[in-house]
Parts: structure tokens; sequence; C-alpha cells
């Protein structure tokens, strides 16, 4: 007899454990969108100017009853006008996106040295001068020269022209909607389109002149090409005021540079 053989083992042998698969690689992160925010806040931002004017309006004409005085009213509306618009701004910044108000704006460093900015607004007054001379400017009676009667309106209305109206207008302007608009249509037709609002603000304070209109765009132009290339609203502001300063020293020396744009 021969011995049974042991039973053969048909068993596959088993090697080392295989490896989990690899994760799937994360995919990166979208780009934030610069600006963050979007046209549904312009749209609200709107809605706020219309509400902030009509509480600037009701404090300008209780200061013009107590006083007497049109650019004490005029200063009163716009201080309270722009404490509210952009108060409310502030807090949809803070409460909507949690973002810091200035930075947001584009309240940044200035790349450029501060001489040559004012140097560039005091030049693009210049040229905008010569513009309204060649297409004609109405010089007579308006809204605004009627605020520049005395030498009291005159100090009253450059100080505001190179603090709070250049700071103001160029947040708004250069800081929220032209971002939006770049960042929509590309950097000419956006800086364009903020010009364009820029100029249809000042028309009815020029006695709905379209030059007028017309030119302060144009000026416009100038501020939103220093805050594309800067990438700062402080530029375009510094550059706003050096503007209002050249027009403000020609009212004060009374050398009559055409139109009084403040």
């Amino acid at each position: 007899m021969t011995p049974e053989e042991p039973p053969v083992n048909l068993a596959p042998v088993s090697g080392p454990p295989e490896p989990p698969p690899a994760p799937e690689p994360a995919a990166p992160p979208l780009p934030e969108r610069d600006p963050f925010w979007g046209y549904s806040d312009l749209l609200w931002f709107a809605g706020m100017a219309i509400g902030a004017m009509l509480v600037g309006w009701a404090v300008g004409g209780l200061t013009l009853a107590l006083f007497k005085l049109k650019v004490a009213s005029l200063a009163a509306e716009m201080i309270v006008l722009y404490a509210v618009l952009f108060g409310s701004l502030q807090v949809m910044f803070r409460v909507r996106y949690d973002r810091p108000f200035w930075r947001s704006l584009g309240w940044k460093p200035i790349r450029l040295p501060v001489m040559m900015v004012m140097l560039s607004g005091m030049i693009t007054a210049v040229l905008v001068a010569m513009a309204s001379t060649l297409i004609r400017t109405p010089t007579g009676e308006n809204p605004m020269t009627q605020l520049l009667e005395t030498r009291a309106d005159v100090l009253v209305m450059g100080t505001l022209g190179i603090t709070l109206a250049p700071i103001c207008e160029e947040l708004a302007f250069r800081g929220f909607l032209q971002p939006l608009l770049v960042r929509s249509l590309g950097a000419v037709p956006g800086i364009a389109l903020a010009a364009v609002a820029f100029g249809l603000l000042h028309f009815q304070e020029y006695g709905n002149s379209w030059r007028h209109a017309l030119i302060i765009a144009l000026a416009g132009a100038a501020f939103g090409c220093m805050r594309h290339a800067t990438g700062s609203t402080k530029a375009a502001a510094i550059m706003h005021a050096a503007y209002n300063l050249l027009f403000f020293i020609a009212l004060m020396t009374e050398k009559r540079i055409l139109p009084q744009i403040w």
C-alpha cells in the first residue's frame, strides 16, 4: 500500500493587502469675484442713495430755515447724505459679506508719489477748462454759481470741494461702481460708463447743461484711469481733490477758469 498523499491546497496564495485607492484630488477653489458685490447690491445702493437724498434734503431745508444760508444748507445736506449712504453700505459689507469698508472700496496705499497724483489732477483741470472753451460751455448763472456769490460761500464750498466731496464721490463712483462695471464690461467701457454716471450726477447742478455734464464726465474718466492704473481709490480721491483745488484757487484770486466745477 502506498501512503495517502496529503491533499493539495488549491486556494490562492494571498499576498499583502492592496492599498486603498488614492483619493481624488480636491478641485481647486474657485477664484473669488473681484469685486465681491454684484448688481443686486448696486440696486440696493441706488435705493439707499435715494433714501439718503431725502434725509439730506430734509436736514438741508431745516438748516436753511434756521440760518437763512444756502451754502450752510447745502453743507448740511451733503454731510447727512454721505453719512447715511456710506453708513448703510458699511453695514451691508459687514452683515452680508463680513468685509471691511475702506479696503473693500479700494482705499489702499498709493504706488505713485502723491505729488505726481496731485499734478495729474491739476493737469486734468487745465485740460478740462480748455475743452470747456472749445465746446463753448455756458458761463451764465446756474444753481452752482448761485452758491458762490460771496467770499464766505467760496470758502465753504471750496473746503467741501477739496475734502468731503472728492472722498465720497470717488468711493461711490470709482470705489463701488467702476470695479463692478469693469468686471462685467472690461476696463475701457467700465471706466467710461462710470464717468458718464458721474457727469449726470452734476447735470442739474449746472442748470441742466449737457456741456457741463460732458466735461465733468471727462474729468471722471481721468479719475477712473487713475483708479484702474493704481488700484487705489485713494489715488483717485487725491487727484480729484487737486483738480478741485485749482478751481478753488482761481475763484479765490478772482481768475475765472470756466467752468467752475466742484
